[in-house]
């Protein structure tokens, strides 16, 4: 007996909704089906448990078949199955909701369904590949019926024959239209692709007739050379066991970079692998990797960060960019729970607390693991930071010191103490400190040996204390919003304050200061318009000058914003010109103090000096010459 019913009232507008508005991307109707019918089997293993004289148990598989000539891929199970009753709940009545309700909730792109895994809302994905889909099925010990749909306004449902229960759905693929092509999905490549990209870990073996080759034989039995003949042998698709379910003891190193390498489409073992397991009210598994070098387009606008979600086995999303915070972004890998909330088509994860917990876990695990290998493996430290060290430094500046604790430990810096400029982390800094020094000192420069050379580090070179050299462009953005570690504030050498300094140092700056204080406001006179004062230094030892800058903003900081694009107009550090007391230019510019406009005359030329031992340009070159050949000129004359 045949029985044609119509959908529900707004059956058919939900069918368009769903097909063309929440399944962005039409391969997955095999991953839908495929889960459902992970999810009838999973039903009918449990009644077999249950109740095993009703339900014997059986070696479940799930069974694709290939028709070319009909145009229809068929998706086998021997699963629960469905009577008819099942049938008009589960497939008559889409997602058991034809409600006007259901339907504006789809229209205002609710992410609160969460009704991943009722069969309906999976099996009417088909209809974007199909013109017509037919479903026979049968419950253990039951009648067999089929149901057959065009997915427009009815459905028919009648008394068949079939032999064992379980489902078998049959697609009717559509012709191909304009730029889409569904005759793809008659391609047995086609068909195993999709399968390991989606449903490589589903716990049922997903089998299929593959077509392969063998060498033809002649009647005597014997190859014949260069002829072969095609036959057709079932073939599982899918791995089934995920290589995050398994216990780490039980996967070697070489299985977890290779699958890595395949995964992840990279040419290098990674650097570290992590498993994260974890049960209880969130239960999760996870696997995350640490490349060994950046990825190429890392800080290209078409890099996305994220894990790849998996829900159940069943593959979600390529890129969650929720499970991992932004300053770890090279981090790959994937994350699989049964507890994720899932939008009706299994693609759109939802922000909830518990998916913050795993994120905010999965973070944790990241940096202690890193500190394990910063403890215990320091070369292979110094690789990853090497690569990745400025995105640690970008988790404290962009969370506005919030994570210093959790990330302060796993600075490193290039130590000016140590000849070869080895890292030293902050607990060495502060370890190997001199008794009485009151700061974590550090300078800031385009690189290096820049760095090594500013006039400010004369000082702390014949004291004999270390300074932290920040090469980066944003160490020192960073280093600021830490502001201190272990109780020990940091202190950039080019900061202008004197309060570092001996009592007697200060008496003695105050005292020179007095007796100069005309040559001090004739020079700050010359120089209005690039520094806010000219005072004498406490830092400089060999060199007649330098530059130091106020408010924490430094002349490297400057340079860096300025970079920024955006900007109306430039930001400018309050820059302060430092004379060496003990330089023989001041000994000579001392004696002409009197001399209002000469000492004026010399001030733009101490001020390019400073920027030149700052390692940094001039605005004219052509001018410092003329007066420095002045400047010779007088003198000689002298």
């Amino acid at each position: 007996m045949k029985e044609t019913k119509k959908f529900e009232t707004e059956s058919k507008q939900l069918l368009s909704l769903m097909i063309n508005s929440i399944y962005s991307n039409n391969e997955i109707f095999l991953r839908e089906l495929i889960s459902n019918a992970s999810d009838a089997i999973d039903k009918y293993h449990y009644l077999s448990l249950t109740d095993s004289e009703h339900h014997p148990l059986r070696n479940h598989e799930i069974y694709i078949a290939l028709d070319k000539k009909k145009r229809t891929i068929s998706i086998s199970d021997n699963g629960i199955g469905m009577d008819k009753k099942d049938l008009e709940n589960n497939l008559g009545t889409i997602a058991k909701s034809g409600s006007k309700e259901f339907i504006k909730k789809l229209k205002e792109n609710k992410d609160d369904i969460n009704i991943i895994g009722q069969f309906g809302v999976g099996f009417y994905s088909a209809f974007m590949v199909a013109n017509k889909i037919e479903v026979l099925t049968k419950k253990e010990g039951g009648n067999a019926y089929l149901f057959t749909s065009n997915g427009e306004d009815s459905y028919t449902i009648e008394d068949a024959e079939k032999a064992e229960g379980g489902t078998t759905i049959t697609i009717y693929l559509k012709k191909n239209k304009d730029e889409v092509e569904y005759d793809k999905y008659l391609e047995e490549y086609e068909i195993s692709s999709l399968v390991k990209k989606y449903s490589d870990y589903i716990r049922y073996p997903i089998t299929m007739e593959v077509t392969k080759s063998k060498p033809k034989l002649d009647k005597d039995g014997k190859e014949i050379e260069g002829k072969t003949e095609e036959y057709k042998e079932k073939e599982t698709l899918n791995s089934m066991i995920p290589l995050w379910k398994k216990n780490k003891a039980d996967v070697s190193e070489e299985e977890l970079n290779n699958f890595y390498k395949e995964k992840f489409n990279d040419y290098e073992d990674p650097l570290l692998s992590l498993f994260v397991k974890v049960d209880g009210t969130i239960t999760y598994d996870s696997l995350l990797y640490i490349p060994s070098h950046q990825p190429y387009n890392l800080y290209s606008d078409s890099y996305e960060k994220g894990l790849q979600l998996y829900s159940k086995g069943i593959f979600i999303k390529d890129k969650a960019a929720e499970l991992i915070p932004d300053y770890l972004k090279f981090v790959k890998g994937l994350v699989d729970s049964p507890d994720f909330n899932l939008n009706i088509s299994r693609e759109i994860l939802q922000v909830t607390p518990m998916m913050k917990k795993v994120s905010e876990n999965i973070e944790k695990k990241v940096i202690g693991k890193l500190k394990e290998v910063k403890d215990n493996e320091f070369e292979k430290y110094l690789k990853f930071w090497e690569a990745f060290g400025e995105h640690i430094k970008f988790g404290i500046y962009q969370s506005y010191g919030f994570k210093k604790d959790l990330l302060q430990d796993l600075l490193i810096f290039k130590s000016f103490k140590d000849e070869n400029n080895k890292y030293i982390s902050l607990k060495e800094y502060i370890d190997n400190k001199e008794k009485d020094q009151k700061y974590i000192y550090y300078a800031s420069g385009e690189n290096v040996e820049a760095i090594k050379n500013l006039p400010q580090m004369e000082k702390y070179k014949a004291k004999g204390i270390d300074v932290l050299l920040l090469d980066q462009k944003i160490d020192e953005f960073a280093i600021q919003m830490l502001r201190e570690y272990d109780k020990t504030e940091f202190k950039n050498i080019s900061d202008d304050s004197t309060n570092d300094v001996s009592e007697e140092e200060k008496n003695k700056i105050e005292e020179i200061t007095s007796t100069n204080k005309r040559l001090l406001d004739n020079l700050k006179e010359g120089l209005k318009d690039n520094v806010t004062d000219v005072v004498i230094s406490s830092k400089l030892v060999d060199s007649p000058v330098c530059l130091s800058t106020k408010d924490g903003l430094s002349l490297e900081m400057e340079k860096t914003l300025n970079e920024q694009p955006g900007l109306k107009e430039d930001i400018k550090a309050q820059k302060v010109l430092e004379i060496n007391p003990n330089h023989p230019i001041f000994t000579a510019l001392s004696s002409i103090q009197d001399n209002d406009e000469e000492v004026k005359e010399y001030a733009s030329l101490l001020y390019d000096e400073a920027l030149i031992l700052e390692g940094r340009e001039i605005s004219d070159r052509g001018e410092f010459v003329k007066k420095l050949n002045n400047l010779f000129s007088k003198a000689i004359s002298k």
